[in-house]
């Protein structure tokens, strides 16, 4: 089936993921606010003077709310519905613009910094949620890459225009995400699967008809009803992720989250413009700042088309080795430049990053979201997923709040260098222990599990696989 058929016949749950897709907009911006602000607001003409460490803070704080955006889902997703829950994540974000836009102190950025973490959280919780729960098992994929893609064009809206405008006006631009999702969101329908878990027969007929763009839903209606029963019969706990058949699982989750975080990205993004303001190159830090949000987006691009032809297990590594190789590259620079340094060793650092940057979104940004719906059992799924986002939040925050203390103490490179570290450590562990499940059923990848393999032994066939995706996506 061609592209083009897939989005007539699917055109109503495109619609709906491109709407999940707008809050990925929404959020992004507020996540990469922080690289065209901070020069701002550290210039000798800001409207809120603060110095180098408060604007640490301001980066990190973001992090706090991120780690109770979970918690919130957890109780919200199913006592309001997914839709709903979505749409109160614009609110926090919402309040924050205004703050960014009125306030006179940093008290002020502070909250709405912590506001938008909230948001984040919330958000990174309950899209995958939603869209696993509207979308047929032809298109969730695509679906899920859709959020990512339009996720990454707010960078390029906030490293373009961002460093153009003063400050006030950089919060209305923002603003223009929450309102944009409210707008758009608000006319699409609530999850069929919540609607049939509180007795909404009728509106779950309704909901899953506008979507499939058919009256005859019977049939999968009464397979969702199936589903919504073993699901109950499979209800977990936290407790059990300390259990120890789910150690091995839990294993690879964590080596992936440390490879996400711990090698320094989110960091680059973050302190873009600040970056770039240090490398001496014929180019405005502006100017990189807008390449790399290009580059973000096409290399998001770039990985939805190998995904699932080339595998996730040597995208993993092939995202570790394209990193390292950057970082230690950066690293280099900032520890041998000086101001008198040639322009084209600025040239040579800024293509490193851009290497760091592109070798992450096509591997390290999509793959992990896929492991956690392959390798993590149903009893457990949902509060492993809630603990490696406030564990994310966490480790980000330590991060963020370190990245600019190490560089005022130590220098540029400090950071950059312990960056590539864990990018050497992430690309062994990933080695040793991130298996290839591309084209495996669940049954195959349990096994390779437990038993340590990181290759499947014996092919799946298509009926198995096809039935067995259907099985994973529909709980």
């Amino acid at each position: 089936m061609t592209l083009i058929q897939l989005l007539v016949i699917h055109r109503n749950e495109f619609v709906a993921a491109l709407g999940v897709a707008s809050s990925a907009f929404m959020i992004i911006l507020c996540m990469s606010w922080s690289s065209p602000a901070l020069p701002k607001l550290q210039a000798w003409d800001s409207p809120i003077p603060i110095t180098a460490d408060e604007g640490s803070w301001l980066v990190s704080t973001l992090s706090i709310g991120l780690m109770l955006g979970p918690l919130i889902t957890a109780v919200a997703a199913d006592r309001i519905g997914r839709k709903r829950t979505l749409l109160c994540s614009a609110v926090p974000i919402a309040v924050g613009w205004l703050f960014m836009a009125f306030g006179n102190s940093v008290g002020f950025l502070y909250t709405a910094r912590f506001l938008f973490g909230l948001s984040v959280g919330t958000s990174f919780a309950v899209s995958p949620m939603y869209l696993g729960e509207i979308c047929s098992q032809t298109i969730r994929g695509s679906a899920v890459s859709l959020t990512g893609f339009v996720g990454k064009l707010a960078f390029i809206v906030m490293y373009g225009i961002g460093p153009m405008v003063d400050f006030r006006t950089l919060a209305w631009i923002g603003m223009s995400g929450p309102v944009v999702f409210t707008l758009f969101f608000m006319w699409l329908p609530e999850s069929p699967y919540y609607l049939l878990s509180k007795g909404k027969d009728a509106e779950a007929e309704k909901s899953l008809s506008w979507l499939r763009r058919s009256s005859c839903v019977t049939k999968e209606l009464a397979a969702m009803k199936v589903f919504l029963q073993q699901s109950k019969d499979y209800q977990g706990s936290f407790k059990q992720l300390f259990a120890r058949q789910y150690r091995k699982n839990l294993r690879i989750i964590g080596i992936l989250l440390f490879c996400t975080t711990c090698t320094g990205v989110t960091m680059i993004l973050a302190y873009a413009q600040t970056i770039f303001m240090k490398i001496s190159s014929d180019l405005d830090p502006e100017e990189m700042s807008l390449v790399l949000g290009i580059i973000q987006a096409l290399a998001t691009g770039i990985a939805v088309l190998l995904i699932d032809r080339v595998g996730r297990r040597p995208l993993v590594l092939f995202s570790l080795v394209g990193i390292t190789l950057g970082l230690v590259l950066t690293s280099a620079y900032f520890a041998t430049a000086s101001e008198n340094s040639s322009p084209a060793l600025g040239w040579m650092v800024f293509i490193a990053l851009l290497l760091t940057v592109i070798s992450f979104d096509v591997g390290l940004f999509v793959i992990p979201s896929i492991y956690h719906a392959e390798v993590l059992p149903k009893p457990i799924r949902a509060y492993a997923n809630a603990a490696s986002t406030i564990g994310h939040g966490a480790i980000q925050f330590v991060n963020l709040k370190l990245f600019q203390v190490l560089t005022d103490s130590a220098g540029a490179y400090v950071p950059f260098a312990l960056y590539s570290m864990a990018g050497v450590v992430g690309g062994v562990l990933s080695y040793v222990y991130i298996p290839e499940t591309k084209g495996q059923s669940l049954e195959e990848i349990e096994r390779m599990v437990a038993e340590g393999r990181v290759k499947s032994v014996k092919p799946v066939s298509d009926d198995k696989l096809f039935q067995d995706k259907i099985n994973k996506f529909a709980l």
